[in-house]
C-alpha cells in the first residue's frame, strides 16, 4: 500500500488539501518527525505565505535536510505553491534567505503591469511549454490547457525558454497575467510542482491531483525531463485571466440561536411589519430575516459555478470570535464541500474574550485559517489603522510599526490572505462640510464628470466623497474611502472589497463612481459589492470600472438571478470567465 504523507510546514492552510484528498477517497498522514521522510512514498507539500517564512520554519524544525533529501531520494513530490517556490534557489521576497536549490534560479515579484494588480489572484489558463508532446502531458499530469486554476501569488518564476538558463529543462508549463509569462508548473523526474491551488480550483483541481496520486511509482521518471520547445513561447494578445463571481452570505444567529443566511437593506436584517393593505402575509416582524442555511447555500454556489464563496459573521460573537465554535464548525463543514476559496470575516482584530483572555488577531485569523478559511476579511479594525496611519505621517513619524491586525497577519500568510472590507457612505460636501476641511480634489467626484452621475446632479457643481464607516453603517468617520483603500495597501493589505451602503439591497447597480475611483488608485486586486440586481450590472461594472471581481448576495440567496445566468451574459459581453 502506497503511503501519503503531507508537509505542514504551520503557516498556511493545509486543511482545504486534507479535505480535497479526502474527497477523493485518499487516506495520507502528516509528516510529523524527520523519520516519516523514510516512510513516505508518495509527499506533497502546500502552503501559502512568505517565502522566508517557510524555509525558516523548515530550518527550524529541522526538516530542510530530510526534504532534500527525500526530493534526491527520486520518490514522487508534489509541492504547491510555497512547496514549489521551495524548489529554488532564492526569492527577492526574502533574498537573504536560501531555497532549497534543487532549481538553481530565483523566485521574483511581478513586475509592474499597468492593467493587472498585484497580488495575482483569480483564475487564470495554462499553455504547455512543450507543444508538440502537450496530449502526452495532459494525459500524465491532468492538467488541461481548455480550464481554469486558482492563483493566489505576488512573486513568481518567470519563464526563460533560452538553453542556458537552468531553469529551462524544468518549464513544464505557463500563465500568462497581462504580457508576462511565468512558470505555472514544473515537472522533471521525481518531481511535479505547480504554483497555482489545485484543491482550490474546483473540478480541475481534483483531476490534476487524482492523476498524480494515482500514478504508479514507477511510472514517474517514465517521460524524463521537459524538452525545450524549437519555438519559445510568446505572450499572447490577450492573457487568460478571468473575471470572479463571488457569492457572499452574511451569516448571523437569529433569535433561537441558530446560524442562518440573511440579508439587508442598508444594512437591517430583520424583517419589518407587513402593510397594512397585505392581509395575506403572516407577520414576521421583527425577527432576523432567515434566507436558508449556511452550509445549504455554500454547497449550492460551488455546485452552481461560484468562482469564490464569502462569508461574513455580521453581528453574533463578534467580541468572541474564538468563542464562537458554531462559526467555526460552519467554516470546517463547508471548506470539506467546497473546493474553491472561502474568505471569512467578523470580529477578525485584536479583543479580549469575555473571560478575559486576551486574543490577537494574528491567533483569530489563525483559528480561521486551521478550520479551512482561505482569507480573512477585516473591517472596522482597518479604519481605526488607518486613522492612525495618517495621523502618524501627519507628524512626521513612523508609518509602520507591524503591529496593526493587517500587518500582522500579512507578514506569516502573506498579503493575499487579507482582505479589507469597506462600507462607505456616499457625501455632498460644501464649505461647511461637518467634518473639517474638504478633502483634496483628487478624492472628490464632480457630478459633471462622474460616470453615472443621478440626473438631478447634471449641470450642477455639486461634489461629494465617500465617508467610510463602522459598526455595520452606523458610525460615520471622516476618513474617505480612497484615504482608506490607499492606507490598507500601504499597511500590506492583498485585496479590497468595496462595499456602498447607499446602494446595498437596492438592485439598482454597483456604485460604478465610487468603484471606479478606486480601482484606478491602488494596486491591488477590488471586489465589487452592494448593489447588483440583474446580469447586466456586472457586465457593467467589470466593463466601467476594470474591477477584478463582483460580489453578490441577496439576488442569489433568492434565486432571482442564478450565477449561470450571470457568467452568460459575462460571456456574451466578451468578458472571460471560468467555466465550470
Amino acid at each position: 500500500m502506497t503511503r501519503l504523507f503531507l508537509l505542514d510546514y504551520g503557516a498556511g492552510n493545509v486543511r482545504s488539501l486534507a479535505n480535497s484528498l479526502t474527497a477523493l477517497g485518499y487516506e495520507f498522514e502528516w509528516i510529523k518527525s524527520v523519520d516519516d521522510f523514510h516512510k513516505a512514498d508518495k509527499l506533497i507539500f502546500p502552503g501559502v505565505g512568505a517565502f522566508g517564512g517557510a524555509m525558516e520554519t523548515l530550518q527550524k524544525s529541522g526538516l530542510t535536510a530530510p526534504l532534500r533529501g527525500y526530493i534526491n531520494s527520486g520518490k514522487p513530490y508534489f509541492g504547491i505553491c510555497i512547496g514549489m517556490q521551495v524548489l529554488f534557489a532564492s526569492s527577492t521576497e526574502n533574498p537573504e534567505i536560501e531555497g532549497l536549490g534543487i532549481i538553481p534560479t530565483p523566485i521574483e515579484k511581478f513586475d509592474p503591469l499597468p492593467d493587472r494588480p498585484v497580488p495575482h489572484m483569480g483564475w487564470n489558463g495554462v499553455q504547455f511549454v512543450d507543444e508538440e508532446n502537450k496530449d502526452r502531458e495532459a494525459s500524465q499530469t491532468g492538467l488541461s490547457e481548455d480550464l481554469n486554476y486558482y492563483f493566489v501569488h505576488s512573486y513568481r518564476a518567470a519563464y526563460d525558454p533560452s538553453p542556458s538558463n537552468p531553469s529551462s529543462s524544468w518549464a513544464h508549463s505557463v500563465t500568462q497575467y497581462g504580457q508576462a509569462l511565468f512558470l505555472a508548473t514544473v515537472r522533471k523526474g521525481n518531481v511535479f510542482a505547480c504554483q497555482f491551488h489545485p484543491e482550490k480550483s474546483g473540478p480541475a483541481g481534483l483531476q490534476l491531483l487524482k492523476a498524480w496520486l494515482d500514478a504508479p511509482i514507477s511510472a514517474v521518471n517514465a517521460s524524463g525531463p521537459v524538452q525545450n520547445p524549437t519555438k519559445p513561447l510568446l505572450p499572447k494578445p490577450r492573457d487568460g485571466f478571468t473575471k470572479r463571481i463571488i457569492a457572499c452570505l452574511d451569516v448571523r444567529s437569529n433569535d433561537a440561536g441558530d446560524l442562518v443566511v440573511t440579508k439587508g437593506d442598508q444594512y437591517q436584517v430583520r424583517e419589518k411589519a407587513p402593510s397594512s393593505s397585505d392581509t395575506t402575509q403572516v407577520s414576521t416582524s421583527g425577527a432576523v430575516r432567515n434566507l436558508g442555511k449556511p452550509l445549504d447555500l455554500t454547497t449550492r454556489y460551488y455546485t452552481e459555478g461560484a468562482d469564490e464563496i464569502c462569508m461574513l459573521n455580521i453581528t453574533s460573537f463578534r467580541s468572541s470570535p474564538l468563542s464562537d465554535q458554531p462559526m467555526l464548525a460552519m467554516t470546517s463543514a463547508a471548506c470539506a464541500r467546497i473546493h474553491v476559496p472561502l474568505t471569512i470575516g467578523g470580529g477578525i482584530r485584536d479583543l479580549e474574550e469575555p473571560d478575559g483572555t486576551k486574543q490577537s488577531a494574528l491567533e483569530v485569523a489563525g483559528a480561521y485559517f486551521r478550520a479551512g478559511a482561505d482569507k480573512v476579511s477585516i473591517g472596522g479594525d482597518a479604519v481605526t489603522a488607518v486613522e492612525q496611519l495618517l495621523e502618524r505621517k501627519a507628524k512626521g513619524g513612523r508609518a509602520l510599526t507591524g503591529l496593526t491586525s493587517i500587518e500582522t497577519i500579512a507578514r506569516p500568510y502573506g498579503s493575499q490572505a487579507v482582505v479589507v472590507s469597506i462600507d462607505p457612505l456616499k457625501k455632498y460636501v460644501d464649505e461647511s462640510w461637518e467634518f473639517g476641511p474638504v478633502p483634496p480634489e483628487d478624492e472628490l467626484i464632480h457630478a459633471e464628470t462622474a460616470l453615472s452621475p443621478l440626473p438631478s446632479e447634471k449641470g450642477t457643481s455639486k461634489k461629494w466623497t465617500y465617508l467610510c464607516t463602522m459598526h455595520g453603517g452606523r458610525t460615520v468617520r471622516a476618513l474617505t474611502a480612497l484615504q482608506l483603500a490607499r492606507g490598507v495597501e500601504e499597511l500590506g493589505a492583498g485585496e479590497l472589497l468595496v462595499n456602498c451602503i447607499d446602494r446595498d439591497g437596492q438592485g439598482n447597480g454597483y456604485d460604478l463612481d465610487l468603484l471606479l475611483q478606486i480601482r484606478r488608485n491602488v494596486n491591488i486586486p477590488v471586489v465589487a459589492s452592494s448593489g447588483a440586481g440583474a446580469p447586466q450590472h456586472f457586465v457593467d461594472v467589470f466593463e466601467k470600472t476594470g474591477v477584478e471581481s463582483a460580489l453578490a448576495a441577496g439576488i442569489f440567496h433568492r434565486s432571482q438571478v442564478d450565477i449561470s445566468d450571470v457568467k452568460a451574459a459575462l460571456e456574451a459581453a466578451g468578458i472571460p470567465v471560468r467555466k465550470v
